[in-house]
């Protein structure tokens, strides 16, 4: 149904014959010449209609109102008033699908509106410039993590999202039945890439939904998530944060180079980096002082994150050695300070994208780290059981993928991040 996107329509054209299809964003009407704007996924295109030369295309295009899917067949012609230079003068123009209903906000962004209203609409929503530019900077995130991975080594895997017991320990759970069992929605793969790594998979990664039932009314927090895990055998925290960096400068360069007009449209810049410096949690709370005091063995408030990038001089770093009694019960503790574990967070433009650690794989120490924390251990019995027979020390680390776009995009609010966002009281579209 088409040759071209409006992206690909240039002066290089002119004189040639191409196919368009996408949506009526705007239409003009001068009296002889009628205009229509064609918009696809790739940008905007300037179709010209004389209404002398085309009566009966004329007759039938001015119909067309804003949102009406359509079909084009024209000549591309050299016009330096036009879009990037060129216009189209059709010769058949097909209505591919009618607008029944007022399209309930405004696509060109003339008359603003809520992001309630527009998360309401969001399939409409999701026509407009920016946030069709924020989805492409997060697939061109997620695709760069994939590269990056793969090209170290590393084994993509898919886990399950049913599970029979708390991933991670506490209460804040979605419930399922599942047959004449009780069963919960994960709250992380965590448990399953561990596994995997004790089957012998040594590498792998991930790109996977998980579910937190917190009842939170936050701009940073979702209740369904994409988290993009890595998880490596026979390494310690060091080792999992040197391919944490590896990966996140890939990223961050890809982003840089193949999203340049889509960070421009969001006002956005995203820096390449060279290193990330790594930082413990001692010398953070020691720097956050005066500025805001946060007790020893807590984790940061979203304020003092906010912070942190002036009072380091760092736009991405690395938080380590964090307080055992604030991280997940199979962060492995230091063993002659266990107190510290060997933990870490990763921070990009004041706000945590990535988390991470070595992990228990003593099943002893394992149990020891639930009971501490109040937990059964017979309800991880499957799960401790699995480190009994000869288990590779590992660390691994999750990014969460809306948190990710959300600070290379430059948005406020997580959910212009998340395609069709689940918070506490949104269940549609």
């Amino acid at each position: 149904m088409r040759t071209h996107y409006a992206g690909q329509v240039d002066d290089k054209l002119d004189g040639k014959t191409v196919k368009l299809a996408g949506w009526v964003h705007e239409t003009r009407d001068l009296g002889g010449i009628l205009f229509i704007l064609l918009r696809d996924r790739t940008g905007i295109s300037q179709l010209t209609i004389k209404k002398k030369e085309t009566p009966e295309l004329a007759e039938n295009a001015k119909h067309f109102v804003k949102e009406t899917a359509i079909m084009c067949e024209g000549k591309v012609t050299k016009n330096k008033q036009a879009p990037k230079g060129v216009e189209i003068h059709p010769t058949n123009i097909t209505m591919a699908g009618k607008v029944y209903k007022k399209v309930p906000l405004d696509v060109t962004d003339k008359v603003p509106a809520e992001i309630d209203t527009r998360l309401d609409a969001r399939f409409i929503d999701l026509r407009r410039a920016k946030p069709s530019a924020i989805m492409r900077v997060r697939a061109t995130a997620q695709s760069a993590f994939r590269e990056k991975l793969m090209e170290l080594g590393c084994q993509e895997i898919n886990p399950p999202t049913i599970v029979s017991t708390a991933t991670e320990g506490g209460a804040d759970l979605f419930h399922v039945q599942y047959f004449e069992k009780d069963a919960f929605l994960a709250q992380s793969p965590q448990l399953y890439k561990q596994l995997a790594l004790v089957g012998g998979m040594d590498r792998v990664f991930m790109i996977t939904t998980i579910f937190r039932a917190e009842k939170h009314n936050t701009t940073t927090h979702l209740n369904e998530v994409t988290q993009m895990d890595a998880e490596i055998s026979f390494t310690d925290d060091e080792g999992a944060m040197d391919v944490l960096e590896k990966t996140f400068l890939h990223i961050l360069e890809v982003v840089s180079k193949e999203r340049k007009e889509d960070l421009k449209l969001l006002e956005s810049e995203v820096k390449p980096l060279k290193k990330i410096k790594r930082f413990t949690y001692d010398h953070v709370l020691e720097k956050l002082k005066g500025e805001y005091d946060v007790e020893w063995g807590h984790d940061f408030p979203k304020e003092a994150e906010q912070k942190m990038p002036s009072l380091l001089g760092e736009e991405a770093f690395f938080i380590t050695k964090w307080p055992t009694q604030v991280r997940a019960f199979y962060s492995m503790p230091f063993e002659d300070e266990p107190k510290k574990c060997r933990a870490f967070d990763l921070m990009y433009k004041g706000l945590e994208i990535s988390s991470g650690a070595q992990r228990i794989h003593d099943p002893e120490l394992l149990v020891k780290a639930l009971k501490t924390r109040g937990l059964n251990p017979e309800d991880f019995e499957s799960y401790v059981d699995a480190f009994r027979y000869g288990a590779p020390p590992h660390a691994g680390w999750s990014i969460g993928s809306e948190r990710l776009t959300m600070q290379l995009t430059g948005q406020k609010n997580i959910r212009e991040c998340a395609l069709f966002p689940r918070d506490r009281h949104r269940l549609l579209p």
